[in-house]
C-alpha cells in the first residue's frame, strides 16, 4: 500500500478508519533511545502529554529524530504521527495567545498535531489554530480583515467574525523553525511551510489539530467551540469534568445521567461539524463504539486496536 500523507493519522481519518493512540499523559520519555524504539509502535500515533508532563524541548527533538531513525513505520510511513499536548489552558483567548510560544516551540520539532485541553469559548480555540498557522494560508480565514497591504498601510477591522461562528484571525506562525521540522518529516523546507497547516480545513494539510471539552463552561459551548475552523478531533474529558461534578475517578461507561447527557452534546457537535470524536474504549465494547461513530481511541491497549481494526477490514498494515 503506497504511502500517501506524511501524517499516518490523517490518511487513516480520510479512510473513515478510526485512529488509535499510546503514551502517557505524564512522564513520556522523551529520549532519541525511546524514540527509535517507538518507531515501530503498534499505534496510529504518539501522545506526548505536556499539560502535565515536562514542557521537554531537547528532550521532543531528540524522540523525533530517534522516531526517524528507527523508521520507517511498517505502512510506509516516515515516522508514527506524534501529537502533543499542550500546557496552556483553553480558557481565555488572551491567555492562549499569550502562550503562542508553546506551539512554535513544539511545532519547530516536527511534530504532527497538537491537543488543547480545557477548551472553553471559541475565542480561545481561534486562538488555538491561528497560532498553528503561518500567515500565507487563508483558508477559514475571515474575509472581512484587512489585507496585508492594508494592514501595513495601518488599516484596522473593528474584531470581525467575532460571534459563533467566526472566521479566524491571520495566522501567527513564523519563519524560524521551518527547517529543523521539514527535516523530520522528510520534506524541504517549502513543502514543509505548505503543508503544515490545519487538516481537514486544509484538504493537504499534514496538521491534526484536537480539543478537550472538559469543564461545565466548555460543554455549555461546545457548539460553538467545535464551529471553529481548523479542527480535527475532540474529546469529552470524562475525569475534569468529572471532578468538576464530584467525582474522584473519571467515569466511563455507563457514564452517570449528566456525563451521558454531555457526551452525547458533544459528540452531536462534532458530527454536526465532521470532527473526528475520541474515547477511550475496551476490548468488550471497541465493535459497538465504532460503529456508533468514534474514530480516536484512547485506551493504549494493543488488543482494543486488533480487534477494532479487523471489525473495520482495516487494509494498511500496523
Amino acid at each position: 500500500m503506497g504511502v500517501k500523507r506524511i501524517n499516518r493519522a490523517i490518511e487513516l481519518l480520510e479512510l473513515d478508519q478510526a485512529i488509535y493512540y499510546t503514551g502517557a499523559h505524564t512522564g513520556h520519555v522523551l529520549t532519541h533511545a525511546q524514540g527509535k524504539e517507538d518507531a515501530q509502535t503498534w499505534a496510529d500515533y504518539i501522545n506526548v502529554g505536556m499539560e502535565h508532563g515536562a514542557f521537554d524541548m531537547s528532550g521532543l527533538a531528540d524522540y523525533m529524530h530517534g522516531l526517524v531513525e528507527g523508521g520507517p513505520t511498517r505502512s510506509g510511513h516516515r515516522t508514527p504521527a506524534v501529537i502533543v499536548e499542550l500546557p496552556v489552558r483553553g480558557s481565555i483567548a488572551a491567555d492562549v495567545a499569550a502562550n503562542s510560544w508553546q506551539v512554535r516551540q513544539i511545532l519547530a520539532r516536527g511534530v504532527h498535531g497538537l491537543l488543547l485541553c480545557q477548551a472553553e469559548s471559541p475565542a480561545a480555540v481561534r486562538a488555538f489554530v491561528e497560532a498553528a498557522r503561518y500567515p500565507q494560508h487563508a483558508a477559514g480565514v475571515d474575509p472581512g480583515l484587512p489585507s496585508p497591504l492594508q494592514r501595513m498601510r495601518g488599516a484596522t477591522a473593528a474584531a470581525p467574525g467575532r460571534g459563533a461562528v467566526a472566521g479566524l484571525g491571520v495566522g501567527s506562525r513564523g519563519l524560524g523553525s521551518e527547517a529543523t521540522a521539514a527535516a523530520v518529516w522528510g520534506l524541504s523546507r517549502e513543502e514543509y511551510m505548505e503543508r503544515s497547516d490545519p487538516w481537514p480545513l486544509n484538504p493537504r494539510g499534514e496538521l491534526l489539530l484536537g480539543l478537550k471539552i472538559e469543564s461545565p463552561e466548555g460543554v455549555a459551548r461546545c457548539e460553538q467551540i467545535l464551529a471553529v475552523p481548523g479542527l480535527g478531533f475532540a474529546e469529552m474529558g470524562p475525569g475534569d469534568l468529572g471532578l468538576s461534578l464530584g467525582y474522584l475517578s473519571a467515569p466511563r461507561h455507563p457514564y452517570p445521567a449528566e456525563m451521558a447527557e454531555a457526551r452525547e452534546r458533544v459528540f452531536a457537535a462534532c458530527r454536526s461539524n465532521h470532527i473526528a470524536f475520541l474515547e477511550v474504549c475496551t476490548p468488550a465494547d471497541i465493535r459497538v463504539r465504532l460503529d456508533g461513530g468514534v474514530r480516536v481511541v484512547a485506551g493504549h491497549r494493543e488488543e482494543t486496536a486488533a480487534i477494532g481494526r479487523a471489525h473495520q477490514k482495516r487494509a494498511m498494515p500496523i
